[in-house]
């Protein structure tokens, strides 16, 4: 069967963007002029996914409300005649069928997959996760769904990581074997540096089979005390094939302060109308503090 379905998981509380996520929801965070749930949505269309479910939670109507149309906004540009602005706004509603469902309970990734069951039936589907935005020449998830279509199984997006930031991600143990993609033998969530089996990281993108759901079913809580995917995913690897991809690309963690401003930084400075004059800025800012002259920053 072919992969024409996504999840894209958006319920958390984004405690590490507090106060900013208070009142809105942290997949309503800007990279400069879009939100970052719009990146990943895009990915998922330009891979050839034709229905997407978000799984919201509370708070999380900003989500529903920017896919949706907005009629004022729209007669607004069109007696304006701003015919530009007005095509970027008409196409966010446009973009695929985005079904919602909400999340009732903070129960963890693997609960929040386990939501979209009745939405994915018998199928297998992609599972994009929001703090993860990959930029690449080809989406990261056409390159996982042509593999596939070769092989029919489960496959984890992957990337390598340094050795003292293994404690962070799912970490996958792999079969013996040399290039990019390799069948797992097991995942180990945020291991020891000495403990870890390899350096290869889970980055957010995932093809998997719908026999998932029957373990998340009977899958208890673990860390955190919530249902993790990893947990579910391990029993699933010891009854179906599961591969690890090390996909091309960029990956930026944008859950994260740092990588968030990074990915701000670098797709500002890619942008059309803006980048070069950001550039500018960049090196007079840089070029500022390494003179020691003190800048405008704040005036």
């Amino acid at each position: 069967m072919q992969v024409k379905k996504a999840i894209i998981p958006a319920a958390g509380l984004g405690t590490r963007f507090l106060p900013a996520t208070k009142a809105q929801p942290k997949e309503m965070l800007t990279i400069v002029d879009k939100p970052t749930i719009q990146y990943i949505v895009e990915e998922a269309i330009n891979s050839g996914i034709e229905d997407i479910i978000i799984v919201t939670g509370r708070n999380k109507r900003a989500i529903e409300d920017h896919f949706d149309r907005s009629v004022e906004l729209e007669a607004f540009l069109r007696a304006k005649e701003k015919s530009g602005l007005l095509k970027v706004v008409d196409q966010i509603s446009n973009l695929a069928d985005i079904h919602y469902i909400r999340q009732k309970e903070p129960k963890g990734l693997g609960h929040a997959i386990y939501c979209a069951r009745k939405f994915i039936g018998n199928e297998p589907f992609a599972v994009l996760l929001g703090d993860d935005i990959i930029d690449a020449q080809v989406p990261c998830l056409k390159q996982m769904i042509d593999l596939y279509d070769k092989v029919q199984t489960n496959i984890i997006g992957v990337q390598p990581v340094p050795l003292e930031e293994v404690n962070r991600y799912g970490i996958v143990q792999t079969k013996e074997g040399k290039g990019n993609f390799l069948q797992i033998k097991d995942m180990v969530e945020k291991p020891a540096p000495k403990a870890a089996p390899s350096r290869l990281a889970v980055m957010g993108r995932y093809i998997i089979q719908p026999e998932i759901f029957n373990i998340l079913e009977e899958t208890e809580p673990g860390a955190g005390g919530e249902i993790q995917l990893t947990d579910a995913l391990k029993k699933l690897c010891q009854i179906q094939a599961m591969y690890a991809y090390n996909f091309s690309g960029k990956r930026y963690d944008v859950g994260d302060k740092l990588g968030f401003l990074q990915a701000t930084v670098e797709f500002a400075l890619k942008k059309n109308g803006l980048g070069q004059d950001f550039e500018h800025y960049l090196q007079n800012l840089v070029g500022g503090w390494q003179s020691g002259k003190k800048t405008n920053i704040g005036h």
